[in-house]
């Protein structure tokens, strides 16, 4: 719920803005590429996994990790948590139509940053369930997965100048609050196919 109503804030807060906004100055100037190298190469390493070649060779090495460990319910939850932020974000900016670099850049909220954190979430919840850790253990294990996830591909996006700190932050709580639906989703479909007589191990 909260990350719903940051997403919105955000939203209304920064709809149709061609300019960084306040909380943005205060960290970088969004405005250009601001990493030198060797960061520059890590930061376009970490971006070409969020690109649709980078994206969909990920996706498919942590489906058929799952699949392989026996864990059709998390497979499932990587790839609907991933569309499903992808999808969510990339509607959102043609409704916020916050742009950088000129019209047409669309950057409100970050996909790529989305995505991360999404993935970041499903292997969080995967490797607790892996390892029977309890409520506390595995709560603290998800939200720092989504920290270091969502924080690494939102540290390249704004250092290679294609998004503002408040995008990537629109981005990370985008992921958040679809990845919860997805997992809801995801428990309702699993326990159909445990109804129907299918063997699903979580």
């Amino acid at each position: 719920m909260l990350a719903t109503l940051v997403v919105t804030a955000l939203a209304v807060l920064y709809a149709g803005h061609t300019e960084p906004g306040t909380v943005d100055r205060w960290f970088v100037d969004p405005t250009a590429d601001s990493v030198g190298q060797p960061w520059r190469r890590v930061a376009l390493a970490l971006d070409f996994l969020g690109e649709p070649v980078g994206s969909v060779a990920l996706v498919s090495a942590l489906m058929a990790c799952c699949v392989l460990l026996r864990r059709p319910r998390a497979a499932l939850l990587v790839v609907t948590g991933a569309v499903a932020s992808v999808v969510t974000t990339t509607l959102l900016k043609q409704v916020v139509g916050r742009t950088i670099h000129g019209p047409g850049n669309l950057s409100y909220p970050s996909g790529h940053t989305a995505f991360a954190t999404a993935l970041a979430v499903a292997m969080a919840l995967f490797v607790a369930g892996l390892l029977g850790l309890g409520r506390s253990a595995g709560l603290a294990l998800v939200l720092g997965a989504a920290l270091v996830g969502g924080a690494a591909m939102g540290w390249a996006q704004v250092a290679l100048g294609a998004h503002y700190p408040t995008d990537v932050l629109g981005g990370w709580c985008t992921a958040l609050a679809v990845v919860t639906a997805s997992g809801w989703v995801v428990d309702r479909t699993a326990g159909r196919m445990s109804g129907a007589g299918l063997p699903v191990r979580r």
